[in-house]
């Protein structure tokens, strides 16, 4: 093997650009030409793919977002459009690749290097929803963001007896909220795991009301509910003065935390030493202190491990 390549997919998370920083640097130690992918799969398949150097990944440790680009390419699933991308890779001589993102990129690298092409996967995406790692690149950054805002919000919440309902990213997986919901001492969280207890919520609330507490806090996974209309539903039940707040893609955005460059860094370096030893299909995470490698169809299916003790420290603080 004498040409690699790094490309970053599907939804940005910070932490991305240090992986590719180190993929990149990693290669050129170990004699290999790099080169960067860009905008995902559909760049792959149209061809813009170029030689990177050292000082093309130089100052981007820092910098959120990815310096490769990124897009959702769903024809990728077309095996017409898998084999374009195949002959763009051959034109070069590549004949490895590290991807960056999360299941639909992993599923897009496995599907490659079953045409040939050796693909390992990291775990790259802020709703850390790959069980095959402990946490993903960019899933600790993302929460930090998130419990600043709500700690903003709490602020705002206390001087006029209010409460706050906050919906957060997270797709399928309620880690962000989770863990923000802990971080921040909300009084209810509400994901995929918990599922969703109306008069539960508004029972809890509304006890908090009566107390008289100056304000509450409820932490939402998206998808799960209409949280403008909770909020007036809340508000109607409890008589707090009731506000929603919607974080979206600020999520995705700001400088990685010192957590996602290391783990990002490593995980880069890692993912250039399988491709070294000839392997592909492969997915690496982080099980308590090490890094592991899992094939990738057993990282998409693994099933997720959910932390029941740390779900009920939210009820019995609040």
């Amino acid at each position: 093997m004498k040409k690699i390549a790094v490309m970053t997919s599907g939804g940005d998370a910070p932490g991305m650009n240090a992986a590719v920083r180190a993929v990149v640097r990693t290669g050129l130690h170990n004699g290999y030409q790099v080169y960067g992918i860009y905008d995902g799969y559909e760049g792959l398949t149209n061809g813009d793919i170029r030689l990177l150097g050292r000082g093309d990944v130089g100052g981007i440790i820092n910098r959120g977002g990815t310096i490769l680009g990124s897009a959702r390419f769903p024809e990728f699933k077309e095996k017409s459009v898998r084999e374009k991308a195949i002959e763009q890779l051959k034109k070069i001589g590549i004949e490895g690749i590290v991807v960056i993102g999360g299941d639909g990129t992993y599923r897009g690298a496995q599907a490659l290097t079953e045409m040939g092409i050796n693909c390992i996967g990291l775990p790259g995406t802020i709703d850390n929803d790959i069980s095959s790692t402990d946490y993903t690149i960019g899933f600790y950054t993302a929460l930090q963001t998130i419990v600043d805002s709500i700690d903003k919000l709490r602020v705002t919440s206390m001087s006029h007896k209010r409460c706050s309902v906050v919906e957060v990213m997270g797709r399928h997986c309620g880690d962000l909220a989770l863990y923000s919901g802990i971080s921040a001492g909300s009084e209810y969280i509400i994901t995929p795991e918990t599922g969703f207890h109306k008069q539960l919520v508004l029972d809890k609330i509304k006890e908090s009301h009566n107390v008289g507490r100056r304000h509450a806090i409820v932490v939402v996974t998206e998808h799960l509910l209409n949280v403008s209309e909770f909020s007036q539903e809340i508000e109607e039940f409890t008589k707090y003065e009731t506000r929603a707040t919607v974080l979206g893609h600020i999520q995705r955005g700001g400088d990685p935390v010192a957590f996602d460059r290391v783990l990002a860094t490593e995980m880069g370096e890692y993912a250039v030493d399988l491709l070294k030893n000839g392997k592909g299909g492969r997915a690496v995470g982080l099980k308590g202190m090490d890094l592991v490698d899992y094939d990738i169809n057993f990282a998409l299916s693994k099933k997720r491990e959910i932390p029941k003790k740390r779900y009920g420290l939210v009820g019995r603080l609040s």
